[in-house]
């Protein structure tokens, strides 16, 4: 028995109706939530997102992060563990590229944070 058919038929009606409710949900929600505040007296053109100075930064560190992560993960699957290939499956240790792009993007994303702390302390510094 091979359903595979079915299953290309029912993802090509489900994934457009799941796709539909999801852009209609978000937009109902964001005109419920507009009327809401136009009904308590606020002016919901006031209240839009603000510009974030170090998303930029934060992008960039992440991205630097796992791209050096990948790299790593490339050059110890090709020297330190290539002898231990046969061992475990043919595809290789994809554990250790997953791993340490986590890692390595997790330490970009510390970066930032640090980065933007001193540079907030830094303003605070100045104002007072």
């Amino acid at each position: 028995m091979d359903r595979t058919g079915e299953l290309g038929v029912m993802a090509g009606i489900l994934v457009p109706i799941a796709l539909f409710t999801m852009i209609f949900g978000i937009v109902y929600l964001a005109k419920r939530e507009r009327l809401a505040m136009i009904e308590r007296g606020m002016d919901p053109r006031r209240y839009k997102p603000q510009s974030a100075p170090f998303q930029n930064l934060k992008w960039g560190l992440l991205l630097i992060g796992a791209g050096v992560g990948l790299f790593l993960a490339y050059l110890l699957d090709h020297t330190a563990f290539s002898n231990m290939r046969g061992n475990f499956d043919e595809d290789g240790n994809v554990a250790i590229y997953f791993a340490l792009i986590a890692v390595f993007g997790g330490l970009g994303l510390f970066a930032s944070y640090v980065i933007e702390k001193k540079d907030v302390d830094k303003n605070k510094d100045k104002e007072e």
